[in-house]
């Protein structure tokens, strides 16, 4: 099977601040992370299309115990992106002791950031990280 966006290049993208999402020929869902499937139909056939990057926070929460190799506090946010997928990320530039339920429907924007790899990781990757509009 091949993917048409590999995990390489969905890396490249995200330092690049570039958000590339999937386009579902079929349903025209759009996809992001880019995966193999379509999330709605399973279709197979996409198109690059570039996202805005904006969204709205639907939950998060507060890490204080966190994994091997990681600072807490920090806050990990549940985004729905404009374009409708929903994408997991770091939220940034709000204490962690600050965040209260008044956070979720907030608007926020979507970059990346590299997290340092673990005992347990591939390494160094890129991923979401939000902050507030």
């Amino acid at each position: 099977m091949e993917y048409p966006i590999t995990y390489n290049k969905y890396q490249e993208y995200l330092q690049e601040d570039r958000i590339i999402g999937l386009k579902c020929g079929q349903c025209g869902a759009v996809n992001f992370p880019p995966m193999a499937v379509c999330r709605e139909c399973s279709g197979r056939e996409f198109e690059e299309v570039p996202l805005k990057g904006q969204g709205t926070i639907r939950t998060f929460t507060v890490i204080r115990v966190a994994p091997e190799g990681r600072k807490p506090p920090y806050i990990i946010a549940m985004v729905e992106l404009d374009e409708g997928p929903y994408v997991m990320g770091n939220l940034e530039g709000l204490s962690p002791d600050s965040a209260t339920m008044e956070l979720i429907g907030k608007r926020v924007h979507m970059g990346s950031h590299l997290v340092k790899g673990d005992t347990y990781s591939l390494g160094e990757v890129f991923v979401p990280l939000f902050r507030l509009i």
